[in-house]
């Protein structure tokens, strides 16, 4: 899963980071109003956690500013306990859910978890298609109830071609899901193609049919009108 963090405090933004890294999430960190609208303006994400107050302009604004462009990205706001107006004002625009400062981690971590599952799986924690079924909660992958060895890599590569299924995906786009933005800068994705490889040997090898198409000059496909 793809994260975007906006939060100016940098010893709570370094915390975040840190344990969402640990947790297996692709998090790109900022602490100001310009250089979030700079990052959604050119990159897409599963979630973005918002902080109300930054110093050069006010998180409701790039709440705002994602219902407009990308309204399909869920929000998970964070303000003071006494902020009681602007967490019933993010709601209103829209903002999936909020959390109080301070908080846990690990609730963090759960709220997250909910928000993607009621955006992107209808909000269960499993997901089946076909002899495909996925636990999102124990991250198990099945083929044909076998069980799959996979990478996290593997894993979150996988989930990414069914939430995007019989759509087109770029190899850039790919690499930007997995490895994060900075991957925008570079000049080959070979290693793409490498973990595209693994996973569809593991899925063949377990019985299941072989989804990922490659569409030349364009990208890869999970094909499952074939």
């Amino acid at each position: 899963m793809k994260v975007l963090l906006v939060e100016d405090n940098i010893d709570l933004a370094q915390n975040i980071k840190g344990y969402l890294d640990k947790e297996g999430y692709v998090v790109e960190s900022v602490g100001t109003y310009e250089t979030a609208i700079k990052k959604l303006a050119g990159f897409d994400y599963d979630v973005v956690l918002l902080d109300i107050m930054l110093p050069d302009g006010n998180g409701l604004e790039i709440l705002q500013y994602l219902k407009r462009h990308t309204p399909d990205t869920g929000v998970l706001i964070s303000s003071a306990k006494n902020a009681l107006d602007d967490r019933i004002q993010g709601l209103e625009l829209g903002a999936d859910d909020y959390l109080s400062k301070p908080f846990h981690l690990s609730e963090l971590n759960a709220r997250i978890k909910a928000i993607y599952r009621r955006r992107q799986l209808s909000g269960a924690n499993e997901m089946t298609l076909n002899e495909i079924s996925i636990n999102t909660d124990t991250l198990d992958v099945r083929v044909n109830d076998n069980l799959l060895d996979l990478t996290r890599k593997e894993y979150e590569l996988l989930l990414f071609f069914i939430v995007n299924k019989n759509r087109v995906l770029t190899k850039q786009s790919i690499a930007e899901h997995l490895w994060g933005d900075y991957m925008d800068s570079m000049d080959s994705f070979d290693f793409v193609y490498q973990h595209i490889k693994n996973l569809r040997k593991k899925i063949t090898a377990a019985g299941g049919r072989d989804y990922i198409q490659t569409m030349y000059g364009s990208g890869y496909k999970f094909n499952t009108n074939t």
